[in-house]
């Protein structure tokens, strides 16, 4: 594509040439002729100038020493819009592998792709130009919007609801039992998991996550949602829309994290948490049963707000000088307490 159509496609103008071809993205020092980048840091501006690329995206109102841009608003921002024009997914022609298993009464749609070794069980349905990669197992009575990406290995157990446009990395497991169990005389016994779990649209889940099917009700993950690998979701949480949790993240049952929230990595979550709507939680927090999480930055075991955990570590750092005075302190008290005694023998 023209840089000027590309420049259209994020609703911005050139400077420069709109005429060069664009073929691919790469970052400053990778990018060649035929390739675009990006600069929104001025730190890197002068790197950019000398980066190879075709042309640039660069802050409004920056004019760099660079003979072909685009400015906009939010740079990374228009370089991951071109990057999805210049770059599209994979695309299979539909198709249904003869190793593939499908019940007499689920319900295809036009367009599906369906791979290698993959079940669809009775009375599912599966969504126009849904592609089913090999080896997925879809349970019975399970919804599949239109235009998902269901990849090799993904386990939707029965009952499940996945709406439009959601992508689902390899591994993905969505309604296995929660983690629900009453202790008795003779040991433990389990809880009914019996309910669902719904998977609204444009949602993306990274590879080996895990959603847990509710006990008695639903499990839910919000419109826009995108969930890194290995995250854990436990029965009955309510993700709402636009929230992002970063990988390892394990999350009890029964949490509810309210929309545009962002969760970092490693982040451990007693049950029956809120978190509230835009409140940012950091890598390796620890969120204690019942804790409510209100707007702002937190980080922490336990989680606090974030001025406070800085504070908290500047004291922890100093505790190796603070011991040392105390053992200093002791000695000195120690020999005074001798002189004392001395002087009063």
């Amino acid at each position: 594509m023209t840089v000027s159509e590309l420049a259209a496609h994020v609703g911005s103008r050139v400077t420069g040439d709109g005429s060069v071809l664009i073929a691919g993205v790469g970052s400053l020092d990778s990018a060649g002729e035929g390739d675009i980048s990006y600069v929104e840091d001025e730190k890197f501006f002068e790197a950019a100038n000398q980066s190879r690329a075709s042309c640039l995206i660069v802050p409004e109102k920056v004019a760099l020493d660079f003979p072909c841009q685009i400015q906009v608003k939010n740079p990374k921002l228009a370089f991951a819009l071109i990057a999805e024009v210049l770059h599209p997914p994979k695309q299979r022609a539909p198709e249904i592998h003869s190793s593939a298993v499908i019940a007499k009464d689920a319900k295809i749609g036009s367009d599906v792709f369906i791979g290698a070794f993959v079940c669809v069980g009775e009375n599912s349905t599966i969504g126009d130009r849904t592609q089913i990669r090999a080896g997925a197992k879809i349970g019975d009575n399970v919804t599949v919007g239109t235009d998902c990406v269901i990849h090799p290995n993904v386990f939707i157990e029965d009952g499940m609801v996945i709406g439009d446009r959601v992508i689902l990395h390899a591994g993905v497991v969505i309604g296995a039992d929660g983690f629900g169990y009453v202790r008795g005389d003779m040991g433990y016994h389990k809880f009914p998991q019996i309910g669902t779990v719904i998977i609204e649209d444009d949602v993306e889940l990274g590879a080996n996550t895990t959603v847990d099917r509710g006990a008695l009700g639903r499990t839910r993950i919000g419109k826009g949602t995108k969930l890194d690998n290995l995250v854990h979701v436990g029965h009955n949480c309510d993700i709402g829309e636009r929230v992002v949790i970063a990988a390892q993240t394990g999350i009890s049952g029964s949490v509810t994290i309210e929309d545009d929230c962002v969760i970092g990595g490693q982040v451990g979550f007693g049950d029956h948490v809120l978190v509230q709507s835009g409140a940012v939680i950091g890598s390796k927090a620890g969120v204690l049963p019942g804790k409510i999480v209100r707007p702002g930055v937190w980080w922490g075991i336990p989680i606090q707000p974030l001025d406070e955990y800085k504070r908290l570590n500047a004291h922890i750092s100093r505790l190796p000088h603070v011991r040392e005075q105390i053992k200093d302190l002791t000695e000195r008290i120690k020999t005074l307490e001798q002189q004392l005694l001395k002087r009063d023998e």
